[in-house]
């Protein structure tokens, strides 16, 4: 019955719209923070811990307006078993206190259910300790860092999930594209050195190009609200490399390609999927970001039927195209919906439970199988830069 109501969500979401049949009955609430919240009521609230101000807005915002569409849909068409969704947004200006604070209103306060949970990894990691503690579960749309769900030890974080895919991935997949694809030998590294998500990218990146045969020229670090790069870039430079790998987050990337172009380097350029904010291109300007490329969630340019509906439903809304961060604050909430609605409860660690157990669920970032680790188990897709237009590249399997 239940396997039943997961393929509806996926055959509607290509139209779109989501009709939520009735549910066995929503059981009461357990220990969980949130739990009471919509059991006994007529909506059932989800919070939305975003950097909506600070340093990485643009990450927040994008997450929530996908998130925000997808709840009008689901809404729009019935709600779970007739009762509305509310979204709850709280902004966490880009700052790992915040986050935490924020995470410990909604759910303590607002009481929410469930959490659609911040952008960064290390926004992310400061919403662990009160997830797990008030058993309510979150759910990252771009957090990529490898311990936000698992720990030093090994031990898994019960009430962390995510819909994007992992750093290692992304690193992994860099690599092989540098070398497989742009016959790339002497390779440096230019990475951010105060980031969690930064340095795991570029420590998967460095074993994968090693692997493939190829050598790591350089490598030099920054520091994220660093304005001036001019002085290690001269330095990367002098390495003669022929392909830069610089993961890290916009607001910097934005100027270390502008700068890098304005040195005389014309190597390509590569990063994760912290390159796909709109702001990038604003900040780096059109030419420079000419043969550079980054890790994604989707691409504008893919035929895929959902990925279309998606993208047109979005524009209508917002009066724009939709970007990675978009489509996974779509997919998290629909995900989470998912998972209620399958959980017949609002009790956390049945929510929990049925998060655990998705397997095929068909999204717009790609149909994914949750991972004894809670990460999803989907490709990546690259996306090149091509006189200021993101264009698709390629799809890499894992």
């Amino acid at each position: 019955m239940r396997k039943n109501k997961l393929k509806r969500f996926a055959s509607i979401f290509l139209a779109t719209s989501l009709v939520v049949g009735a549910l066995a009955g929503c059981s009461s609430g357990g220990s969980s923070g949130g739990s009471s919240s919509s059991d006994n009521s007529d909506v059932i609230k989800i919070g939305a811990n975003l950097e909506l101000t600070g340093q990485v807005a643009s990450y927040g915002s994008s997450i929530l307006a996908g998130a925000e569409l997808a709840v009008e849909e689901i809404n729009a068409n019935g709600g779970i078993d007739g009762k509305k969704i509310e979204l709850i947004k709280a902004d966490n200006k880009s700052d790992n206190a915040e986050a935490a604070s924020s995470a410990i209103k909604l759910i303590t306060q607002d009481k929410v259910v469930a959490m659609v949970g911040p952008a960064t990894s290390g926004n992310m990691l400061a919403t662990v300790q009160t997830a797990n503690k008030y058993k309510v579960p979150v759910v990252t749309g771009s957090g990529t860092a490898e311990n936000l769900t698992v720990n030093d030890d090994g031990s898994i974080n019960d009430y962390i999930f995510r819909t994007c895919f992992i750093d290692p991935f992304q690193g992994v997949s860099a690599a092989n594209f540098a070398i497989n694809e742009l016959g790339a030998k002497n390779i440096a590294i230019y990475a951010d050195n105060s980031s969690d998500y930064a340095k795991g990218l570029a420590k998967s990146f460095k074993e994968q190009v090693e692997k493939n045969g190829g050598t790591i020229v350089t490598e030099e670090a920054y520091v994220a609200k660093d304005v001036d790069f001019k002085s290690t870039l001269t330095n990367i430079k002098s390495e003669n490399p022929d392909f830069i790998y610089i993961p890290g987050y916009y607001e910097e990337v934005g100027l270390i390609v502008k700068q890098a172009r304005e040195l005389g380097i014309d190597v390509p350029l590569m990063g994760a999927d912290g390159w796909g904010a709109p702001t990038l291109l604003e900040l780096a300007g059109a030419e420079p970001l000419n043969n550079t490329y980054y890790t994604d969630a989707f691409s504008l340019q893919d035929p895929d039927e959902m990925i279309q509906n998606f993208i047109k439903a979005f524009e209508d809304k917002n009066g724009e195209k939709p970007n990675g961060f978009n489509a996974l604050g779509y997919d998290t909430v629909y995900f989470i919906a998912d998972a209620i609605e399958r959980a017949g409860s609002t009790d956390g660690e049945a929510i929990k439970n049925a998060l655990e157990s998705t397997k095929d669920f068909k999204v717009v970032t790609g149909t994914f199988s949750v991972d004894e680790k809670h990460n999803p188990i989907k490709s990546a897709t690259i996306i090149e830069y091509v006189d200021g237009e993101q264009v698709f590249n390629s799809k890499v399997n894992p």
